[in-house]
């Protein structure tokens, strides 16, 4: 596993209620406001500060863990990121028993994410990663009140000097090079793309965004039809967009929302889907194309190994493809349009080698306004929280 890590601190207010617990839903006023921002602009490192804990010896770790949903599912954002406390437990050599999982825990329920990291604190939890957004004003409450437990939260933008910051990363990215391969397997020049939250949700809507740049780079006349679930977690609703997308003649069905439904839904249409959080390929073999994933490994492997080295500070983390935290699976070579690897393998390569950041230049919106300036490009804070328009090709059903 790749261990550099981008020290990136994100000064915005991410918007929305992330997917299934990954959404940023603020003003951008609160944003500017808010006295935990505390982030950077893109490619600007904080000065490492001191740690205030105390190592930890290894056996005496226990982690804890914050669920929106069931890992034992297989599939999806909750799954995804225990793979990566999984990958973490491997890496460092921790026993299961100092793991401690709180699943299925609503993120729009205060008293039920406040008892579960409660639960965490009283087993013994030196620290608790808390995935879904709207575990985050609780998390900020109990960092108060117990300043002796790390608190970090997964795809917020709150954070203090001491025992709580957040993290997240540049998945616009892997959204491009997915889009590159909608774009090249449509026939219909109608792709869909389920989404979770309207344009109101600056991750949601500028991930679409970066899909539909991807789409554009290889295919100009293709156009992608965009249906909102409103709901992170919604089997029905996510299998009902879909169906209703493929109803309007989309061949190829991406998504950002948390079940692989739209890519069985796919796949029982005779269709094309290109999925996310995880590997979607065992749910719709032959459909998916490829997914858009974290590795969410990499963050947590670094942040526990610090809690035991005693170097962890509330340096907030966001990073990218280069880092290994974000990506595309290997691509269904049976479905993929000829030439798919390499036009993936140039765009990887701007990205990672060569600075492209997907949202450079002059960006045409899907209402006739123009985006960002020659030889710019948009800054972490824009993308993340500050992105409620549609790119020139996307149409909202």
């Amino acid at each position: 596993m790749k261990k550099k890590i981008l020290g990136v601190l994100l000064s915005i207010a991410m918007v929305g209620t992330l997917m299934t617990g990954c959404g940023q839903q603020q003003a951008v006023e609160e944003k500017e406001n808010s006295k935990t921002e505390g982030n950077a602009e893109a490619g600007e490192d904080k000065e490492a500060g001191k740690s205030s804990f105390a190592p930890v010896a290894k056996e005496d770790l226990k982690v804890g863990v914050i669920h929106i949903g069931d890992p034992a599912d297989g599939s999806g954002y909750s799954y995804a990121h225990d793979q990566g406390i999984v990958e973490m437990q491997k890496e460092l050599g921790l026993d299961d028993s100092q793991i401690i999982r709180k699943n299925n825990i609503p993120d729009e329920d205060p008293t039920m994410t406040e008892q579960a990291m409660r639960e965490c604190i009283e087993e013994g939890c030196q620290i608790i990663f808390a995935t879904s957004f709207n575990y985050m004003d609780t998390c900020e409450a109990l960092a108060e009140e117990y300043p002796e437990v790390i608190f970090s939260h997964g795809t917020g933008y709150k954070s203090n000097d001491t025992n709580f910051n957040n993290y997240f990363g540049r998945i616009y990215q892997a959204r491009y090079l997915s889009g590159i391969v909608a774009g090249m397997k449509t026939e219909s020049n109608k792709i869909g793309y389920v989404a979770a939250m309207g344009s109101e949700n600056s991750e949601v809507t500028g991930g679409a965004d970066a899909f539909a740049i991807g789409v554009a780079e290889v295919n100009p006349d293709a156009e992608v039809y965009v249906k909102i679930t409103n709901s992170w977690l919604s089997p029905t609703e996510e299998t009902n967009a879909a169906k209703a997308l493929i109803a309007e003649g989309c061949d190829v069905i991406g998504q950002h929302c948390d079940t692989p439904n739209p890519q069985t839904e796919a796949e029982s249409a005779g269709v094309w889907g290109v999925g996310y959080n995880s590997d979607m390929e065992k749910d719709a073999p032959k459909a998916t194309l490829t997914s858009v994933v974290w590795n969410w490994g990499v963050y947590y492997t670094q942040a526990v190994q610090q809690v035991i080295d005693g170097t962890w500070t509330a340096e907030n983390y966001f990073g990218g493809m280069d880092d290994g935290l974000v990506d595309i699976t290997p691509l269904n070579e049976d479905l993929v349009a000829p030439g798919t690897q390499e036009k993936v393998d140039e765009a990887r390569k701007k990205i990672v080698e060569d600075g492209f950041n997907v949202f450079d230049g002059v960006l045409e919106t899907n209402d006739g306004k123009t985006i960002g300036e020659d030889g710019k490009t948009l800054d972490d804070a824009t993308i993340t929280g500050g992105i409620n328009w549609y790119y020139k090709n996307i149409v909202v059903k």
